[in-house]
């Protein structure tokens, strides 16, 4: 099965893709960094940078199966109130109804966060997909369903040239708890108290020593296990943008290392980051897990 990969960057839709068999022709992106990492991994792909609302498809490999991850910054709650640049990353959505109606494979698969089936054109978005004869069929899936060591919840919207949308058998997967990607002796550590900790953090140490012990995560800014921390018998919480989770052993605490973050993320050993920390986070934040792609392909092909 041939595929492309809209929106590519670190490439964890193309990684979850050829785990699946599938050969991965095409790659596009709009950020020259994300653009040579992808290729890096993936030398086989051709690849393109350039914004897809401006996509020539007609240039694009003839293929059976389209993936998509449009920018997910103008849904998502973790951007908080509305901004004005947020009608233009939601409007990266619509390339991909470009790219089906010059195409139209007999499969399609887009990932993005749960609220983007409350978008307010979400309604339109479908129609247009409809109109070009596809049927919609969108799946809840968390990675930890599939192996990652990561609670991570984002919407597989499966795209099918059939009369009905399907309804995919997708595996469960025995959860895998964080401790199974954390190095002790890795990372920068910093005593828990040093001068200037601020005293929330000072309180989700306090409290979270109270419930699990010497050895936690927790993290360092925002909501979500930020009163008590979160157990390493369990998956890490949602890996972001920034980083965001620290590691408490004792009395001192460091953020998880980059290799640790693509632990949690589900790529495999050896897969190639950027050397800049900051933009590996980045992009680790914004990647899909490859092992929920292969999953759903697999489960796709199945029932298509």
């Amino acid at each position: 099965m041939r595929a492309i990969d809209l929106f590519a960057g670190l490439g964890g839709f193309s990684e979850g893709a050829e785990q699946a068999g599938c050969q991965v022709v095409w790659a596009a992106n709009h950020w020259p960094a994300a653009v040579q990492v992808h290729a890096n991994n993936h030398p086989a792909t051709a690849h393109v940078c350039q914004d897809l609302q401006q996509a020539d498809w007609t240039q694009v490999p003839a293929h059976d199966l389209l993936l998509a991850s449009p920018a997910c910054q103008g849904h998502t709650r973790a951007r908080g109130k509305e901004r004005p640049h947020h009608d233009a990353t939601r409007a990266t959505a619509w390339a991909v109804v470009s790219a089906l109606e010059c195409h139209r494979p007999p499969l399609g698969l887009i990932e993005n966060v749960p609220e983007f089936t409350r978008w307010q054109l979400f309604p339109a978005w479908c129609s247009a997909i409809n109109a070009l004869g596809y049927a919609i069929s969108p799946h809840l899936v968390d990675a930890a369903d599939h192996g990652v060591p990561q609670n991570r919840e984002r919407v597989l919207i499966a795209l099918t040239r059939s009369k009905h949308p399907i309804q995919l058998a997708l595996p469960r997967r025995e959860h895998v708890p964080s401790a199974s990607i954390i190095d002790f002796d890795a990372g920068r550590w910093s005593a828990v108290e040093k001068p200037g900790r601020s005293a929330a953090t000072l309180l989700r140490v306090q409290n979270g020593r109270r419930q699990f012990g010497a050895r936690f995560l927790a993290p360092y800014y925002g909501g979500g296990s930020g009163l008590t921390g979160r157990s390493l018998h369990r998956p890490v919480g949602t890996i972001t943008t920034r980083a965001r989770w620290s590691l408490i052993d004792g009395d001192r605490m460091r953020m998880l290392t980059v290799d640790e973050q693509r632990k949690a993320m589900g790529f495999p050993d050896g897969y190639s980051l950027p050397s800049d920390i900051p933009q590996a986070i980045h992009m680790l934040g914004n990647a899909v897990c490859p092992p929920v792609v292969r999953d759903v392909i697999e489960a796709l092909r199945a029932a298509a």
